[in-house]
């Protein structure tokens, strides 16, 4: 359990004047205990109110404003503590007769008791398909049919109960937690025959299907949910999984989203920053397009509030080095010197594909990467129109050459620029090295930081195949 010890969080956007919380506290075996009312944020858990409790277990979370709606916690120590819902009713009491102990008496709030009997419910359909995943060990296959039967039930029951809870209980942080994660699947009568009958076309329809109706009982711009911890991983897997991964794809998707959340600054200010780092982290070859935009759109443009100068340095600095080689970009044209001293211009080579490479021979990774291109890459398609435009970062001739004298690299175009004019390294974002990018006809930039066996199959399918 991570808690974050800090002052306490009253966030005004959800504040009303003149109303306040009063939370009754009875647990039979805290007396004379310190504990802490603590409230869930996202992935984090942090301290809103603290009490000691009385010789008979009782004390009270009282504030002059409402707390934020969300899924809070009572805590005493890591062994010890329990979570809660708070809704809209904010004066009620809680009583256990110890931390850990199953029942919990609500009184005063209904959202509170209602998703307390929830917990209950679905504690007790686990144990029943816990039970009948035991008896399935031990069954005849008549008994399986029967038990697999009941097994299947269960979700669907759980689904039943969340539905009619929020039927009761519309518009509540209550019904919007307990249908959360609840997505909605393909009915494969409402498609035509032919897709029915064909398993590619129907696992692309339910899989449309899905990313059309993934949002359609989690409201995204509903800021109490940012009080729990359900929001941040709800849109990890919507853009991991959920959405199609490349960039055209998403970009229009996720800009989407930060406009329907811009009108609520908490939920904006969370969804750009997310959207930042899993792009400029995200394995998704040409994903940090998406980096680019959304740093220059909110961040360079004055409306990423929360931005600090540390922060804001970094993101400037990243976008320097990125936005020049950007997948489909024309890649940045350089004349740089070869080993003889002659000018050599990168757009003036005549080649099917050209693999631009930057690397220095004493990094570690270019000591293996660099060498297994020339062997198992260029030896392969050199006579297929490939070219390689092999650029020495560092400034000692006496390195470069010897480097290119041990592994025989000399019908590469090596070139290197001594005295660092022409900006290579932050045209080519070349922080780290080696750097690899591969070029078509054109000097489009068709692919970068693949491996030697991902250029390899790139390779095929242009130079083999001739496309």
């Amino acid at each position: 359990m991570r808690i974050s010890y800090l002052i306490i969080f009253l966030f005004l956007s959800t504040l009303a004047i003149g109303q306040g919380y009063n939370i009754d506290i009875q647990i039979n075996t805290g007396q004379n205990k310190d504990i802490k009312l603590t409230h869930y944020y996202l992935d984090n858990v942090f301290i809103t109110d603290s009490i000691s409790l009385d010789e008979k277990g009782t004390g009270s979370f009282k504030g002059d404003t409402l707390l934020p709606q969300g899924l809070y916690k009572i805590y005493m120590d890591e062994n010890n503590h329990f979570d809660f819902l708070l809704g809209a009713d904010q004066v009620f009491s809680l009583s256990k007769e110890t931390f850990t102990s199953v029942e919990l008496l609500v009184t005063g709030a209904a959202e509170t008791e209602e998703f307390q009997k929830y917990v209950v419910f679905l504690r007790n359909v686990q144990t029943k398909g816990a039970e009948l995943s035991k008896k399935l060990e031990t069954a005849t296959d008549k008994q399986k049919a029967e038990i697999q039967k009941e097994l299947q039930s269960l979700t669907p029951s759980v689904q039943t109960y969340c539905f009619e809870i929020n039927e009761r209980y519309p518009n509540t942080l209550l019904a919007g937690f307990l249908m959360a994660n609840y997505i909605p699947a393909l009915d494969i009568t409402t498609v035509s025959e032919e897709i029915q009958q064909n398993d590619t076309l129907l696992l692309y329809a339910r899989f449309n299907y899905q990313k059309d109706h993934y949002w359609d009982y989690f409201d995204y711009t509903d800021v109490r949910l940012l009080y729990t911890p359900l929001y941040k991983p709800k849109l990890e897997k919507w853009f991991t999984q959920i959405l199609y991964q490349n960039y055209d794809s998403i970009k229009p998707e996720v800009y989407t989203f930060i406009e329907n959340v811009l009108p609520n600054k908490r939920i904006f200010q969370f969804a750009v920053s997310w959207f930042l780092n899993a792009s400029i982290k995200s394995n998704i070859l040409g994903m940090d397009a998406l980096f680019v935009d959304i740093a220059k759109d909110y961040y360079l443009s004055g409306q990423a509030f929360w931005a600090n100068e540390e922060t804001m340095k970094s993101v400037r600095e990243n976008v320097a080095f990125k936005e020049h080689n950007l997948i489909g970009l024309t890649a940045p044209d350089l004349t740089l010197e070869s080993l003889e001293g002659e000018a050599i211009n990168l757009h003036k080579i005549v080649s099917r594909v050209t693999v631009l490479l930057i690397y220095e021979p004493g990094c570690s990774h270019c000591k293996e990467f660099v060498p297994k291109l020339y062997t198992d890459i260029f030896q392969k398609y050199k006579d297929e129109g490939l070219e390689v435009f092999a650029i020495y970062s560092m400034d000692n001739k006496e390195e470069w050459n010897e480097f290119l004298v041990k592994h025989n690299m000399f019908d590469w175009i090596n070139v290197w620029d001594q005295n660092h004019i022409s900006q290579f390294k932050i045209l080519y974002d070349a922080r780290k090295t080696p750097a690899s990018f591969v070029l078509d006809e054109n000097k489009k930039i068709i692919a970068k930081g693949l491996t030697v066996e991902q250029m390899d199959r790139l390779l095929t399918e242009i130079l083999k195949s001739g496309s």
